[in-house]
């Protein structure tokens, strides 16, 4: 493939209806923040969960819209007429360079493995960023995006709903007042990769066959920085390019930021000394995502905080319940009560306690403790609530009208990055040992996945490290 420098690029890309509107003005960057003022902002990602932007509360100017697939920008025009206003291109390059003086933010919802550039080149021009977890593809990328938001000191958030939810906060209250004691295990869980779903699917084959191009879409847009020059296949796209590593991170890309949020931040789980895959399958499709699996995250102690092992399930693996758990439906033959399909486990030495699929709705696992735990009083408030979610959240940040996001690339970056070593025990099997501080693994062989090579003229960030 040869590779455009980027003069004959801007030259050479076309946008969509770009000249057929008149923009707002640039209502932030020019006239300052204030209570009656829009933010103008872009989306890279027009379709499917872009829609929060556009949803209901968010009362700011989408000036112009992104996709690699034009059809895209139809997903939710019905529900929302005002976006046909918007200035439509294919490439958020040629986006930002023609309309960079007209945006204030952009809200990024690409598949995982553009995320970052999407970011960084959005952050490198100055404009506050909403980017969709999981955060980046690769460990690099989560520390270059940190290092970024410093550099370039715009707002920042990660789009896992769930930290805006008041039981998150809640169950942090509930920790800080001793509730459970030392809590020195989390078992986590999800039921899937759900195969023949909406966002898994199985290949009729590896790898994949070459398939016609669909005139909708720009191909060599969507694979971005992605080295490896595969042909098209449905597979891919729109949504289960999901089942595959180099575009996705599995089912932890997918779940484990929503429901080990709550573990994450409330445990202060950064910087694991090691990370095991206890159960995989023997054999994988190379580069494929597996059908189970169970990962030890190990944690050493933390301030006042006992050292502690996450544990993540998938494809049908399931942690024993803690003891004392009786919610739900009971097995009368088992005496077993029914596990939600997905969540968290907390093991503490005085409470065992549990958070949903987005980190919320905590509870003790013995009901009737729970009953007299409620009836006795939580534990006072002290963590400020959230109204209207993690796009508000930012937004109002932005506008200088609230604090800064709870899931900023702070909170985010590192987070991402427990994460991803999780994704190379998944991969490659065994135990894995982090340095943190010299970002490396005691396995040279997987080094290489902490930071990916990309094509030429897709390279972000290295001038961060200089």
């Amino acid at each position: 493939m040869k590779s455009l420098n980027r003069r004959q690029f801007i030259k050479s890309s076309a946008t969509v209806g770009a000249s057929a509107m008149v923009l707002p003005r640039f209502s932030i960057g020019q006239s300052g923040p204030s209570a009656n003022s829009k933010l103008n902002i872009a989306v890279i990602g027009a379709g499917g969960v872009a829609s929060q932007v556009y949803g209901p509360g968010i009362k700011e100017n989408i000036v112009a819209m992104c996709d690699v697939d034009e059809t895209k920008f139809g997903d939710h025009l019905k529900k929302f007429p005002d976006l046909i206003k918007a200035a439509r291109f294919k490439d958020f390059r040629v986006m930002l360079d023609k309309m960079g003086d007209q945006i204030d933010a952009v809200a990024i919802s690409t598949p995982d493995h553009t995320h970052f550039v999407a970011t960084m080149e959005a952050m490198q021009r100055g404009k506050h960023v909403f980017t969709q977890k999981p955060l980046t593809h690769n460990i690099w990328q989560a520390r270059t995006l940190q290092k970024a938001k410093h550099k370039y000191k715009v707002v920042t958030q990660m789009g896992n709903q769930g930290h805006t939810y008041d039981g998150i906060r809640q169950m942090k209250e509930w920790v800080d007042a001793d509730v459970f004691g030392k809590i020195k295990e989390v078992h986590a869980w999800h039921g899937g990769p759900g195969w023949s779903s909406k966002y898994f699917d199985r290949p009729a084959q590896h790898p994949p066959a070459s398939e016609v191009v669909p005139e909708n879409l720009d191909w060599d847009l969507w694979l971005g920085p992605v080295v490896t020059d595969r042909p098209y296949n449905k597979i891919y796209h729109p949504f289960t390019w999901r089942g595959f590593y180099d575009f996705s991170s599995g089912i932890l890309g997918d779940w484990f930021p929503h429901i080990c949020d709550g573990p994450h931040w409330i445990l202060d789980l950064n910087d694991p000394v090691m990370v095991e895959a206890v159960e995989r399958p023997d054999i994988v499709p190379e580069g494929f995502v597996e059908d189970y699996s169970v990962i030890r995250w190990s944690f050493p102690k933390r301030g006042k905080k006992a050292p502690c092992d996450l544990y993540w399930y998938t494809g049908g693996k399931m942690p024993e319940a803690p003891k004392g758990w009786n919610w739900g439906t009971r097995n009368e033959e088992t005496g077993k009560y029914k596990l939600p399909g997905a969540g968290s486990f907390w093991h503490g030495t005085k409470q065992n306690g549990f958070l949903d699929n987005r980190s919320n709705n905590p509870r003790l696992a013995d009901r009737e403790a729970a009953k007299a735990f409620k009836e006795a009083g939580y534990p006072a408030e002290k963590y400020p609530r959230i109204k209207g979610g993690p796009v508000l959240e930012w937004i109002k940040a932005c506008k200088d009208e609230g604090p800064e996001p709870g899931s900023n690339f702070d909170v985010a970056c590192p987070f991402t990055e427990m994460n991803l070593i999780g994704v190379l025990a998944i991969r490659h099997g065994g135990k894995i040992k982090w340095d943190p501080k010299k970002g490396v693994v005691n396995r040279p062989e997987l080094n290489a996945f902490i930071k990916e090579p990309v094509r030429k003229g897709w390279e972000y960030g290295d001038d961060l490290w200089t």
